[in-house]
């Protein structure tokens, strides 16, 4: 199993997909105002915006893009506009993270993990047979 795609509301994609596209997806479909797709600069993944009526309530989800050169994509980010809620910061979890909102308020967080995206120091271990 690979994740394909996350999917995330907005109430106005005119609005949504330059602030995507100036994050740096590359817009793949375009059924606005209904639907927009992206692919990853980096990777297989993509990204979704979906059209609703009303957002959700409550914290929702958070969405985590990976940036090997994270100081410097959000110092670019920040020339055209984009503002963040939390520079770029080491965390106890042993990441490098910067925390943003889309127009929507959907919680994005750009990172650079390193070795421990994947292989923390407290990672579960594979039992030997």
């Amino acid at each position: 199993m690979n994740l394909n795609q996350i999917t995330v509301p907005s109430l106005d994609l005119d609005i949504s997909v330059p602030f995507y596209e100036n994050l740096g997806l590359k817009l793949i479909v375009k059924a606005v105002p209904h639907y927009a797709r992206f692919v990853c600069p980096d990777g297989n993944a993509s990204f979704s915006i979906h059209r609703v009526d009303e957002l959700p309530s409550g914290e929702g989800v958070y969405v985590y893009f990976e940036c090997d050169d994270l100081d410097e994509k959000v110092a670019e980010l920040k020339t055209l506009g984009i503002q963040f809620d939390q520079d770029p910061t080491d965390q106890p979890w042993l990441w490098r993270e910067a925390r943003l909102k889309d127009p929507d308020g959907n919680r994005l967080i750009l990172y650079y993990g390193g070795e421990n995206r994947l292989d923390p120091p407290w990672r579960i271990k594979e039992e030997t047979r």
